[in-house]
């Protein structure tokens, strides 16, 4: 279970081995046991206490801005592992298996999305022929980075990222069709968002970086050495890398709550630049949906849990991978 609190004036305190929410409807006590993480916004309070609880169960406490990026985060002390991962993964970083390991990533990705627009049903015959083209398209971007040749992440990652970023427009392209029309949108855009779908589907990604980046934390590779998002200053660039694998998930969610018409005025503002930002509603249903979501069991590999236990894993055996690259 996660605490979230993104209303203006609810707090949270400490009451012994349980956390306590109160605002003006009232107080409610959970066991410390029960939470995974607290996610906090502008407007809500944490005290110390409650700060501190966190702490000593290794519980992530994020601070969350309105498009839903973690802006700072509160951890234990302690790293999930020696330094010895960490040492591992900068000589990673300049290895060839980087260079393999991110353009797995990426095929990964493209998979990803042409599995998301075989599940939807074509309007008509036109629609039908346009959709399977674009999925035969995403294809050869696909083929088109198994393909490629390198030594190091260097040598390639303008043409990567130009492939990636061709395959993710004929992506939207086709898929906002099934939305309902007052959603659907020309382009993604991001900083920030200019239509309702794209809002949402910010402010998920903004969740799923905090949920990647505490996994990272807490198996003890740094978030801060990306692969081939790597110049930029200061942000954790490996979680943009690993998010690619990850996407589909907040796609799926807020696709299916936009086509089911459950987004109301209530759930978003328009500012006087035009752009969209999610209201206190809108923020609380996509964090609601996308947990569960996330809690839902599959099998990956044979295992049987739920995605963000899968999603833990894979962290988890990331971590060892870069550990056997120390020297």
């Amino acid at each position: 279970m996660e605490i979230v609190l993104n209303t203006f004036g609810v707090s949270l305190n400490r009451d012994n081995e349980a956390f306590v929410i109160s605002s003006k409807d009232g107080r409610q006590r959970i066991p410390v046991d029960d939470i995974k993480s607290i996610q906090i916004s502008r407007g809500a309070q944490i005290t110390s206490d409650a700060v501190m609880l966190a702490v000593e169960h290794e519980i992530d406490v994020m601070f969350m801005d309105r498009k839903g990026h973690p802006v700072g985060r509160i951890w234990s002390p302690r790293y999930g592992s020696i330094s010895t991962i960490r040492k591992g993964q900068l000589n990673f970083t300049a290895s060839h298996a980087a260079l393999v390991w991110i353009k797995e990533v990426i095929m990964q990705k493209m998979e990803n999305q042409q599995a998301l627009m075989l599940l939807l049903q074509p309007r008509d015959t036109v629609h039908e022929r346009e959709h399977k083209k674009n999925i035969g398209r995403i294809e050869d971007y696909r083929n088109k980075v198994s393909k490629l040749e390198g030594e190091v992440v260097s040598d390639v990652a303008p043409t990567l990222r130009g492939w990636e970023g061709q395959a993710s427009r004929i992506y939207f392209s086709s898929i906002v069709k099934y939305l309902p029309e007052e959603f659907q949108f020309e382009q993604r855009s991001q900083h920030p968002a200019m239509d309702v779908a794209n809002a949402f589907l910010n402010y998920g990604y903004g969740v799923l970086y905090g949920k990647i980046e505490g996994a990272l934390i807490k198996a003890g590779i740094d978030p801060y050495i990306g692969i081939l998002h790597r110049d930029e200053y200061n942000r954790p660039v490996l979680v943009y890398d690993i998010i690619e694998l990850y996407r589909i998930w907040v796609d799926y969610v807020v696709f299916t709550l936009l086509a089911q018409n459950g987004i109301t005025d209530e759930c978003y503002s328009v500012r006087e630049d035009g752009s969209f930002w999610l209201e206190p509603l809108g923020r609380r249903i996509l964090i609601q949906s996308l947990n569960d979501y996330l809690d839902e069991t599959i099998s990956k590999g044979g295992v049987v849990r739920s995605r963000l236990t899968h999603l833990y894993l894979y962290v988890q055996n990331l971590a060892q991978k870069l550990k056997s690259y120390e020297k």
